[in-house]
């Protein structure tokens, strides 16, 4: 993992302000955003359950991918991870079109 995944990332599911390079965590008072090249693309609501939402943004990109899976992997959600066959993605063993989807 990268490090700057990894410091954004963990940014992210901690809800601290970050901003390094492509990667922004913007922290608000009901949702905490994880942006990569200005795309929203996680959320993490500050619901009882702190939901986190993900989405590619129609960005098909190994980068988009990795800080995705950094999400799963560093929240520790017992899901699997987003992969991707013949052009085709997956999140958590089903087709995933990259729409905004809650992980937990």
């Amino acid at each position: 993992m990268r490090l700057i995944t990894q410091e954004s990332v963990t940014a992210f599911l901690n809800g601290k302000k970050f901003k390094k390079s492509n990667m922004n965590v913007d922290v608000l008072p009901n949702v905490t955003i994880l942006e990569y090249h200005g795309n929203a693309i996680a959320y993490k609501y500050n619901d009882p359950e702190q939901t986190i939402s993900v989405t590619n943004c129609g960005w098909q990109t190994a980068t988009t991918k990795e800080r995705l899976n950094a999400i799963i992997s560093l929240s520790g959600l017992n899901i699997g991870k987003i992969y991707q066959k013949n052009w085709i993605w997956y999140l958590n063993g089903e087709k995933w079109d990259g729409s905004l989807t809650d992980l937990n």
